[in-house]
């Protein structure tokens, strides 16, 4: 898929270019320095997809006719509260501290585009923390360093083992791509400090890693067609 098109992943995100990578695609990481401040009265989901969108025009004009880029962002929400990457140690903590025991939501805002076009969407996820205790929050952010992460965590890091939470979908998905093992391959948990913080995710698993991988193939292949068919 995609042989007409170069993929730029406009993300420094290793998560991202892992999960592009995992289920076929060779994207070449294209950075910029790009302000992600949004307008006030934007709240949930629309915040993501205004920065997934606002991310791509830095982009836009500098494509070639023959590329198609990809920018996303990820953001975190317990109530009216936008969780987005800690500031320090202390701000980690005080993140983790806030989500504890309870669900929260995950908002992945994507925007795919040519020099020409683009579309966009927003996935929802919702994940449940078990209840914690300071000492395990502690463990978690010294061994895992979750300084580049939205709501100071990553999914990957934060399962107890043997747990999949993809949905059938995402399972079936990646059986017919010939991927099934990508979750497996996902997963970054110390082998010597398992941190188990989540207990059920709801939607997409790897939407919460940073990148809905199943509706974004569908966009592509969408893509894909009707280029095709020009």
């Amino acid at each position: 898929m995609l042989e007409n098109f170069k993929l730029i992943l406009g993300s420094g995100s290793p998560r991202r270019k892992q999960l592009l990578e995992g289920i076929g695609l060779q994207p070449e990481v294209r950075l910029k320095d790009v302000d992600e401040s949004f307008p006030p009265e934007l709240t949930r989901s629309s915040i993501a997809l205004y920065l997934a969108e606002h991310k791509a025009k830095a982009y836009q004009q500098e494509l070639s006719s023959s590329e198609l880029l990809i920018t996303a962002d990820t953001i975190v929400c317990c109530d009216a509260e936008l969780l987005g990457k800690p500031v320090s140690k202390e701000d980690a903590i005080r993140m983790l501290t806030r989500l504890q025991g309870r669900d929260h939501q995950v908002y992945t805002g994507v925007c795919i585009c040519t020099s020409a076009s683009s579309i966009s969407f927003v996935e929802e996820s919702i994940v449940q923390f078990h209840s914690l205790t300071m000492s395990d929050i502690l463990n978690y952010v010294e061994h895992y360093q979750p300084f580049d992460k939205a709501g100071s965590y990553g999914a990957q890091e934060c399962l107890a083992p043997g747990i999949n939470p993809c949905s059938e979908e995402e399972l079936q998905f990646l059986k017919e791509i010939g991927h099934s093992d990508l979750f497996e391959k996902s997963l970054a948990v110390n082998n010597l400090v398992s941190v188990p913080i989540i207990s059920r995710i709801t939607g997409s698993y790897f939407n919460v890693m940073g990148l809905p991988i199943l509706t974004l193939w569908k966009r592509l292949v969408e893509i894909d067609a009707e280029y095709k068919g020009r």
